[in-house]
């Protein structure tokens, strides 16, 4: 296996920093459907994969920790762990300080378990663990890709295929180590990129189309789904001394192209 070719070289003065258009308002009837589990320390969500976690500039409800303090009550609300905007899944907020600081180390020491399901392009034949080390993809057009570099951070994911058709799989991922784009990079490189992936697909050059001219025919065509097929479907807080382990099925958008390729779904992983 090989590193993929880059798209393109990165532009010599790029002006600004890249953004995926307008955020979502989040409509508080929204929010109160993704909870998972809610009490007085925690606060986790079934994300979808068209929110940002991080505030932004919109106003509290264009994002996910905004929406989560309005909804709590609270002055500050604490994220724990984070999701990309397009991907989903489970995303775990503290409300007090000390649970964060608790959940925080928890992470930093590998104590947390996450599990991932993805629908990766081509067919997987057997279990595969990635250990190559990510870096900053400095040839790339777009500034926040990371690539497999040989002066990279130690990085390890293990890609499990559960079904497979229509020259797609989809994989049961767990990482070892908590990199950017991690399991996107690491699926680059396999030669088995994440379907629906804007950067790490056919082009990176694809994202910056997004960004100028939003999402047309010819994206569509080239990258199937338009957003990447990452879904965080469960987080284990036992192992942290928390006795907790939250769970979020698949998302319609991948149980449907599951069924339209033929891709056989686990029951468990169905709502």
């Amino acid at each position: 296996m090989k590193e993929p070719g880059h798209a393109g070289p990165r532009a010599s003065a790029w002006p600004r920093r890249l953004k995926q258009g307008p955020a979502r308002i989040i409509d508080p009837r929204e929010l109160e459907s993704w909870i998972v589990h809610e009490d007085d320390r925690l606060l986790v969500v079934d994300k979808p994969g068209d929110v940002v976690c991080h505030p932004s500039k919109h106003g509290p409800w264009s994002s996910l920790v905004g929406a989560a303090r309005e909804h709590a009550g609270l002055a500050t609300i604490h994220l724990v762990f984070r999701l990309d905007r397009e991907t989903s899944g489970i995303v775990v907020l503290a409300k007090e300080p000390r649970m964060a600081r608790r959940l925080q180390m928890a992470m930093q020491e590998r104590r947390v378990g996450k599990t991932y399901i993805v629908l990766l392009t081509g067919e997987l034949a057997g279990p595969v663990r990635v250990d190559q080390p990510l870096g900053v993809d400095t040839a790339s057009p777009v500034f926040m890709k990371s690539a497999v570099r040989a002066d990279g951070q130690a990085s390890a994911t293990l890609f499990d295929p559960l079904s497979r058709g229509g020259g797609f799989t989809l994989a049961r991922v767990t990482t070892e180590t908590g990199r950017k784009h991690q399991i996107r990079a690491h699926a680059q490189w396999l030669g088995h990129s994440v379907v629906g992936d804007k950067i790490y697909g056919p082009d990176a050059r694809l994202y910056l189309e997004f960004v100028d001219k939003g999402w047309t025919p010819d994206l569509e065509k080239r990258l199937l789904l338009p957003r990447q097929a990452l879904h965080c479907a469960r987080i284990d807080l036992t192992t942290a001394g928390i006795p907790f382990a939250f769970e979020a099925p698949l998302p319609a958008d991948m149980v449907e192209f599951c069924r339209r390729h033929g891709i056989e779904v686990p029951p468990r992983q169905v709502g």
